[in-house]
């Protein structure tokens, strides 16, 4: 299989670009469940070049809760209780990253400095593991007394999306609200039905796709901003967080907010994609990248990784 992660495609789309070079002459599947209700808006996926087959899996989902209501109910109840829990969690973190800022710019002793922002950096990685474990033990006893599998209601639509990726070349997965996205993805466990076809995403589709889904904002509109966890993503690409759309909301001017991001996610490597950027990964290892950026512990940005 052959993935490839991209920015966002609403300024500069190259998408259809990445088919040709592929030679993916369609048809290809699209996923834009990330934007709900607005999923069949044909402007939400740039001019391709090839026939094209929405997948619809905001719509399913919403017919899988209607019809199968106490699946549903449950459902919701469990997403109302991650939420919360992201709540909770962003608070700690709030705390504990103004300590671990506030002590990256003291001038003391430069080796009693890296040890005591390492010990800052590695209260947030803590508060980051303690919040993943937490939504996984969630997740494990819905899945336990809810299995999706054996559920009619999804099983029937899975039936359907099989059939409708079964002529395709390639699946597509658009950007929107990730975790509405990511969701969608596991409700119907789509890459199981992909089999070795050629996948491309952007935006919140190419976080979705990583071991992690790194959700950041450190110049929102309104209130502080930073970097949180929200989930495991899927894991067809190892080795990399992606961080889109970088110029709106990253400080990269900013060198020591630039390492301790980096130096929080270790071992993962925290790379940039902007407009026209790319990585390429093959059996689930980046390959190739254009136009993009790799966040460096040292606080340094390296260019054109890998």
């Amino acid at each position: 299989m052959t993935v490839v992660l991209t920015g966002p495609q609403y300024v500069l789309p190259h998408v259809g670009g990445v088919l040709r070079e592929l030679k993916v002459r369609g048809p290809v599947a699209v996923v834009t469940a990330g934007w709900q209700e607005r999923e069949t808006d044909p402007g939400l996926v740039p001019d391709l070049g090839v026939p094209t087959v929405n997948l619809t899996l905001h719509s399913r989902a919403e017919d899988v809760f209607a019809k199968d209501k106490d699946f549903g109910a449950a459902y919701k109840e469990r997403q109302t209780r991650l939420r919360m829990m992201q709540d909770f969690y962003r608070v700690r973190l709030d705390h504990a990253r103004d300590a671990a800022r506030a002590i990256s710019v003291r001038h003391v002793d430069a080796v009693l400095l890296a040890e005591e922002r390492k010990a800052s950096v590695d209260a947030v990685r803590n508060l980051d593991r303690d919040h993943l474990e937490r939504c996984a033990a969630v997740n494990a006893t819905f899945e336990a007394k809810w299995p999706f599998t054996e559920r009619e209601s999804v099983t029937r639509h899975k039936k359907e999306l099989a059939a409708l990726i079964q002529p395709t070349d390639a699946l597509l997965i658009a950007g929107g609200h990730v975790a509405v996205l990511l969701n969608r993805l596991k409700l119907f466990d789509l890459l199981a039905l992909v089999g070795n076809r050629t996948l491309i995403a952007w935006s919140a589709g190419a976080m979705t796709l990583c071991e992690l889904v790194v959700l950041f904002h450190e110049n929102p509109p309104h209130g502080q901003g930073g970097a949180e966890l929200l989930d495991r993503g899927l894991g067809v690409v190892k080795g990399v967080a992606v961080l889109p759309s970088p110029r709106l909301r990253l400080r990269l001017d900013d060198p020591i907010n630039v390492g301790n991001f980096a130096m929080r996610f270790e071992p993962l490597a925290c790379v940039t994609l902007d407009h026209g950027a790319r990585l390429v990964a093959k059996r689930g290892k980046v390959v190739s990248g254009a136009v993009t950026q790799r966040l460096m512990p040292d606080g340094t940005i390296q260019r054109g990784w890998p």
